[in-house]
């Protein structure tokens, strides 16, 4: 959701769509590999994690001077070494990295078809971009919740000619236009969540439950996400501190303050508490999951945890 048309990440630099999915399919082999014994599967998935390190790397600038992200600038920069080091621990011999390995690999394929399918034809009827749908049906449920809210700005159409912006006139005249994009649906956390939950070995029923707990929740707050932060930006709610925050974000435009006071530090800095405490709630239904964070904590902190007697998760799930 931005003020002005913002490329998505992976049109930051040419053939960045190649780069993602030579990742992705990188790291489906070398999983198909290890599940099949091999020892190139080890030293492939290694070498992609450092290739995927230098993805993140490569995502920095744009965080930094386009999005103008504190939080995803920073989680872009630790992804780097983050990313090198699970390479260096899955090939010196922490087997359990291979979990989140696959839990990469299926976080792409579910994401990256949204970002590369074009419009196409089939049979004479036109099937639009899988991202013009998502993004459609949420800036529609978006504009829903603000209409009950008794607001109503214009509904027009957005920098990537969808039906997916609002034009909200202030006082003075000036409009604000707030744009519905591809990071404004949530797609990438429920990605996350359907990786790690694919990525599991684990009875059907439980990640049923898991994703049942997850994706929902996920999406319900996402759309308030985009509602409160299209009210504030549009009616200038949270104009505070201008110079300050103007300053913060090398930006010149004072119209964006409310924008990025509600998005770029409220919202993103909510959203990681979010995504901790739907951790917390899938964990409790899945504990198979304890591995991979685990893993996480590992490569973070260089310190072993105990998850399951941290939560007290059962150490033998049982196979309901």
């Amino acid at each position: 959701m931005f003020g002005s048309g913002v490329p998505s990440i992976l049109s930051l630099v040419p053939d960045t769509f190649t780069f993602a999915w030579i990742v992705a399919v990188l790291f489906a082999v070398a999983w198909l590999l290890d599940s099949r014994g091999l020892a190139a599967g080890r030293a492939l998935a290694a070498g992609t994690w450092a290739l995927f390190g230098l993805f993140w790397l490569s995502t920095v600038p744009y965080f930094a001077f386009e999005h103008q992200s504190y939080v995803e600038s920073i989680l872009a920069l630790v992804g780097f070494p983050a990313s090198v080091y699970a390479g260096y621990l899955l090939y010196s011999g922490r087997a359990s990295l291979f979990t989140l390995t696959r839990a990469i690999a299926i976080m792409l394929f579910i994401y990256l078809p949204f970002e590369t399918i074009p419009a196409f034809t089939v049979g004479g009827v036109a099937v639009p971009e899988p991202r013009r749908v998502l993004i459609e049906i949420v800036a529609a449920q978006t504009g829903a919740l603000i209409d009950l809210l008794g607001y109503a700005p214009e509904a027009v159409t957005s920098s990537e000619g969808y039906d997916a912006a609002y034009a909200w006139t202030l006082e003075d005249g000036h409009t604000v236009v707030i744009h519905i994009v591809l990071a404004c649906t949530g797609l990438g956390s429920m990605a996350i969540f359907g990786g790690l939950v694919a990525a599991v070995q684990a009875p059907l029923a439980r990640k049923v439950r898991a994703l049942a707990v997850s994706i929902p929740l996920i999406y319900v707050l996402n759309i308030l996400r985009t509602t409160f932060i299209s009210v504030v930006a549009g009616n200038q709610y949270m104009h505070w501190y201008p110079d300050l925050v103007l300053t913060m974000f090398g930006a010149t435009d004072p119209y964006r303050v409310s924008f990025l006071i509600s998005d770029r530090i409220m919202s993103q800095l909510l959203a990681v508490v979010a995504l901790v405490g739907i951790t917390f709630l899938v964990v409790r239904q899945m504990p198979e999951l304890v591995v991979v964070l685990e893993d996480v904590l590992y490569l973070l902190t260089g310190e072993e945890h105990d998850l399951t007697e941290s939560l007290d998760l059962p150490r033998e799930p049982t196979n309901r």
